[in-house]
């Protein structure tokens, strides 16, 4: 516990942080392109957390989207800075609680994150957009649910829900996969302490 919030700011950390940040920027390039149902913006905001903790995290995730959004002109990503930091937060403090050495513990560590990515992106959803999450399949629900006659807030928080947790039970499930093969060797570039922890 003592360690929740421990950084190696290290040559490995340092390089670490623009890998992911190019990861999360070819994910969301990819989805946004195809018009995927899911975000796939934040594989590389999980990595960076598990390896480097939340604080990697949260550098990779909010550092992504003010890239993304200055460099393609997306206005609505710069905005949702906000909700990557959140999730890098999240999931980074789930791996150090040791969530992310199983499948079940990645699977909760995805719920975890998807619902803080919710509860941030709500009030910003409905601040910013009327609700609207900019998800052509999250926004066909909200658009249904106003038209049942549904609060706003309701409908906005149920567009996120139904693209954000799925996002990060995909994301978290294809990040497991690849820090559980990394060699131990590299992973304690990362670890806060002398104590190398591998996944099982």
């Amino acid at each position: 516990m003592k360690n929740l919030f421990k950084t190696k700011f290290n040559t490995a950390c340092i390089v670490l942080i623009p890998t992911c940040i190019g990861i999360n920027y070819l994910g969301k390039l990819i989805a946004s392109t195809l018009k995927l149902p899911l975000w796939l913006d934040c594989i590389g905001t999980c990595i960076g957390a598990i390896l480097g903790g939340p604080l990697i995290g949260a550098i990779c995730g909010a550092a992504n989207n003010l890239i993304y959004g200055f460099t393609t002109g997306d206005n609505i990503t710069l905005i949702y800075a906000l909700t990557s930091l959140g999730i890098g937060l999240a999931v980074g403090i789930m791996a150090r609680l040791s969530f992310m050495k199983k499948t079940s513990g990645a699977l909760l560590t995805a719920v975890v994150g998807g619902l803080t990515a919710v509860v941030i992106s709500t009030p910003l959803n409905i601040l910013f957009w009327g609700g609207t999450t900019g998800n052509i399949w999250g926004d066909a629900l909200f658009a249904t649910t106003q038209a049942s006659g549904f609060p706003v807030w309701l409908g906005s928080f149920l567009d996120e829900l139904v693209v954000d947790v799925p996002d990060k039970v995909l994301t978290l499930l294809i990040v497991f996969a690849i820090v559980k093969f990394l060699p131990n060797k590299l992973v304690s570039l990362y670890t806060s302490d002398d104590t190398i922890e591998k996944l099982d």
